[in-house]
């Protein structure tokens, strides 16, 4: 089965996430776990967390469908130490809340070289973090976003993905989410299902099929290989319909979390339909 869903609001408590989800007949949603715009939020309430877990089970989410987002501010491959350590605490806490809330995943963007160290220095420092992340938790996997590459973001190509793979101690606890918007405009042609076929295959020779847990789905506003992360909604786009279309029926995309991200959030249950049409479902 495909599972699609969206990035959900948190608006007065983690716990309105599933319902939010189920609102509009999401299979699988994302969310923040807190603020992102704030480095240090609240812990999370007992009463908060036994809420969510109850929502999540009675509008049937399991964990493996939740695909919880990290802070923006965080930067796991920052060069100067002062920074990096703020952002390997908020990451660390990222991790926590997540495990506290009884999920498996949490995705982040890798981090950016901020044009002071070179490319090599910076991914081994995002490795380093998410196996201080890990080290701290028992339970929860760090899942790798690709980038679009715009400034000096790493992770744009699988290349990069690898690397930071093969320096995280515990392979069975990082993944790869793959944003479909991101995709393209770091110049991976997705536009026809020979083109994503073909996308995958690499993306399964370089990192490995194994290591995909997630997308984001969302067309892109701007060409292929723009570098600009700029996401419009399905169909209204440089991507279409027709590769959508082939990922919704494409067997290695079975039972993972599937998540719009695109701009119009009123539209999110009649894009959600259109997806689930596509599949034949």
């Amino acid at each position: 089965m495909k599972r699609v869903g969206a990035h959900v609001s948190i608006a007065g408590g983690v716990e309105n996430a599933p319902l939010n989800a189920r609102e509009i007949g999401a299979k699988a949603f994302a969310m923040f776990t807190r603020n992102q715009r704030q480095w240090h939020s609240p812990a999370l309430s007992s009463s908060s967390v036994e809420a969510f877990r109850t929502n999540c089970a009675e509008a049937g989410f399991l964990p493996e469908h939740i695909l919880p987002h990290d802070s923006y501010l965080i930067n796991l491959g920052h060069p100067e130490q002062e920074k990096l350590e703020k952002s390997r605490q908020a990451f660390i806490t990222e991790m926590q809340r997540t495990e506290d809330l009884g999920l498996v995943m949490l995705n982040f963007h890798p981090g950016s070289h901020l044009n002071l160290v070179d490319e090599d220095k910076s991914l081994g420092l995002i490795s380093a973090s998410v196996n201080l992340a890990l080290e701290a938790t028992r339970n929860v996997a760090a899942v790798i976003e690709n980038t679009a590459g715009q400034g000096s973001n790493l992770g744009f190509r699988f290349e990069q993905i690898a690397r930071i793979i093969e320096l995280v101690e515990d392979k069975s606890r990082v993944g790869v989410c793959l944003d479909t918007c991101h995709l393209f405009a770091s110049g991976y042609d997705i536009r026809t299902p020979e083109a994503f076929d073909t996308m995958l295959a690499e993306f399964d020779r370089i990192v490995g099929l194994r290591f995909l847990k997630g997308m984001h789905l969302n067309d892109a506003k701007q060409p292929l290989g723009s570098r600009v992360d700029r996401h419009a909604c399905i169909g209204k786009g440089m991507i279409g319909t027709e590769a959508f279309a082939h990922m919704m029926r494409h067997p290695a995309l079975e039972e993972m979390p599937l998540i719009l991200e695109t701009p119009d959030a009123d539209g999110w249950a009649e894009e959600i339909r259109m997806m689930y049409q596509f599949a034949g479902e």
